[in-house]
């Protein structure tokens, strides 16, 4: 049985499992219908000119967890920022882990999907903002059929949150071949302010799927600060959909690390509703032997005075491949736009490839918008400086590459995560530079 048809025919397994009585219930109807109208992405469409996910989609997958598993803290305490205090939203085979979280109720709300679904209190937020900005493709659609479980975060008006938020998913490999849809909802209200790291993480060899879909509003004078850390082995795969809809004058980043898989996909969308906002795009992707990443990203113009920034920077060895597919769209209404989108790689391999397709479609007059795109080798003459001076090959080319990801890197807010950035970027240049960026 295929994949596409093995999901169909288990959704009537997990409606009956679920609450019928759940807001979401025709929500989750009107998607498998979706999914099953419009399957899985293929390279016919354009946006996925140049990932296929033929490879990983023959595999026949666990869709439900057998049993709950448990994993020790001793055992995946790497994986945390554990010099930062935080709270915690922890998953384990897609199922919560109480005690490896740290979950908060006091001022805000930082707990799981699945109690927001269940419980009536929550009933107005999940009303308001479940699954209007995700969009209705086949793949987005497939996990909203399937939502149950992820991260509920709501921080109400005129708080701060007191500390930066960590979002986990490990898959322990239990299963011979797992599929994870985990499900995000992040609302921050007006002049609220919040930070955030996620990452998934498998503990196995085993194959993992992950299609995971997070939606972020960002009300008037928000700031929301989303870090994601994808440094997996490589045999895990994963489609990361990002929505986020902002109001006026808030701001809004969103950090990418990309160190390591065997396909990654990042859709990131956001949406501007109001005047005076600014979304900030960053990603850094270090990749080596076959390992491929797609970062497709779109940023929607659509009040006036508006800023967008993205800055994306790839390095590429042995036979990994990039893909870099940006869209602005500036609406006619949208005056006075300030539109900035930059892609910069290196090659270290000839085998090693990059497909970057920036794109700017403005229909308004009064704007200032920019996009460019480099694929290049690392400087030789500048190499042969830094070893006329005494600096080895291998440091020198580490040094140089670390210099070309330092402007990424310098708009981390949380200093421990910067730290730990830098160390993953070091480890898979394979030098120790001995100091931070």
């Amino acid at each position: 049985m295929e994949l596409k048809d093995k999901l169909v025919s288990s959704f009537l397994v997990f409606e009956n499992n679920v609450d019928i009585e759940s807001p979401i219930h025709d929500i989750r109807s009107k998607a498998i219908k979706v999914f099953e109208q419009k399957g899985f992405p293929s390279k016919k469409e354009e946006a996925w000119k140049y990932t296929s996910l033929n490879s990983i989609l023959k595999r026949d997958y666990s869709i439900f967890p057998k049993e709950e598993n448990t994993i020790a803290f001793k055992d995946v305490k790497k994986y945390f920022l554990n010099d930062l205090d935080s709270y915690k939203i922890v998953f384990v085979d897609g199922k919560y882990s109480s005690h490896l979280s740290e979950t908060t109720h006091d001022k805000m709300d930082v707990c799981l999907m699945s109690s927001a679904l269940t419980n009536s209190k929550y009933r107005p937020v999940i009303d308001n903002y479940f699954d209007k900005i995700a969009k209705k493709d086949g793949i987005t659609s497939l996990n909203t059929a399937f939502s149950e479980e992820g991260a509920y975060i709501y921080i109400p008006k005129n708080v701060l949150a007191d500390k930066p938020i960590q979002i986990i998913h490990f898959a322990t490999g239990r299963e011979e071949e797992q599929m994870l849809q985990p499900r995000n909802l992040i609302v921050v209200e007006e002049n609220s302010h919040v930070q955030i790291v996620e990452r998934h993480q498998s503990l196995t060899d085993n194959p993992v799927f992950t299609n995971s879909v997070t939606e972020i509003f960002a009300d008037k004078r928000a700031i929301v600060d989303y870090y994601k850390i994808q440094n997996d082995n490589q045999n895990a795969s994963l489609i990361d959909s990002t929505f986020i809809e902002q109001q006026a004058q808030s701001v809004a980043s969103v950090h990418t690390f990309s160190f390591g898989g065997n396909i990654t996909r990042n859709n990131l969308n956001f949406f501007q509703k109001g005047e005076g906002i600014d979304s900030i795009l960053n990603g850094v992707t270090i990749l080596e032997g076959k390992q491929h990443v797609d970062h497709n990203t779109l940023v929607h113009h659509i009040e006036p005075n508006c800023e967008s920034h993205q800055d994306y920077k790839g390095i590429f060895d042995e036979k990994s491949t990039g893909v870099f597919n940006g869209q602005v769209i500036v609406n006619k209404e949208a005056q006075k736009t300030n539109a900035f989108q930059s892609n910069n790689n290196i090659l270290l391999s000839d085998k090693a490839s990059i497909n970057s397709k920036p794109q700017l479609e403005i229909f308004a007059d009064d704007v200032k918008c920019s996009h460019g795109c480099t694929i290049g080798q690392l400087d030789e003459n500048a190499l042969f400086y830094m070893r006329s001076r005494g600096i080895g090959e291998r440091e020198a080319r580490a040094l140089l590459m670390y210099a070309f990801a330092n402007n990424v890197l310098e708009s981390v807010k949380i200093p421990q995560l910067k730290s730990r950035i830098n160390k993953l970027i070091a480890n898979k240049i394979g030098v120790n530079i001995g100091f931070d960026l």
